[in-house]
């Protein structure tokens, strides 16, 4: 379980395939701290540690894992939003997440406003249901308020704000139209969507 705070930037180091693939990310986090088994939140994908060393740990991903998020877009240099898991008693800045990637949403636009960023997203008309203004959606394991919501026949757009903190703090301040992202909708929304089709 997360927060969808980001409290790293890591950096891949390498890629693997053998079967699996194997990631190794570069970190700023003590890994004295993190045991093996332990889950850390990529990009706000859930994976398992299985490695590490004094500035990186690495995770083993399925296939499955790449079909259903970008994860088979990263390359060597590729940076990745971090979040270890949230432990009982833990401040909670953002919101219940899972780390449980529900589609993947491409960027639609990406403007200035002020200091900030506003950034248009797009997703499948399916999720349409689990989208809304002032709500709380993840994009690539951050945490974000949604400002408007449009539905057009094939998609809905929504857009978000991204403060200068933001950007500098996760990988929005890198994002341009075209990036692929991950997107997991609110767990409140999923089950009000769920009792209301009853």
């Amino acid at each position: 379980m997360f927060t969808g705070i980001v409290t790293d930037i890591g950096e891949v180091m390498s890629l693997e395939k053998n079967g699996d693939t194997r990631i190794a990310l570069r970190t700023a986090y003590d890994t004295s701290t993190i045991e093996f088994g332990a889950s850390i939140a990529c990009s706000g994908v859930c994976l398992t540690v299985v490695g590490k060393g004094d500035d990186w740990f690495s995770v083993d991903v399925s296939g499955e894992t790449v079909s259903c998020t970008i994860l088979g877009d990263w390359v060597v240099g590729s940076r990745v939003n971090l979040e270890r898991a949230l432990k009982v008693g833990e401040e909670l800045g953002g919101h219940i997440v899972t780390g449980h990637v529900d589609c993947v949403g491409r960027v639609v636009s990406v403007e200035p406003e002020g200091d900030s960023k506003k950034i248009t997203f797009s997703l499948p008309a399916s999720f349409k249901s689990y989208i809304a203004a002032k709500g709380s959606v993840t994009v690539n394991g951050a945490s974000l308020t949604v400002n408007t919501v449009t539905d057009n026949e094939d998609e809905t757009l929504f857009c978000i704000n991204i403060i200068p903190h933001t950007q500098e703090k996760t990988t929005f301040g890198d994002i341009v139209k075209g990036d692929r992202v991950n997107i997991e909708i609110d767990i409140l929304a999923r089950y009000v969507a769920r009792l209301q089709s009853q």
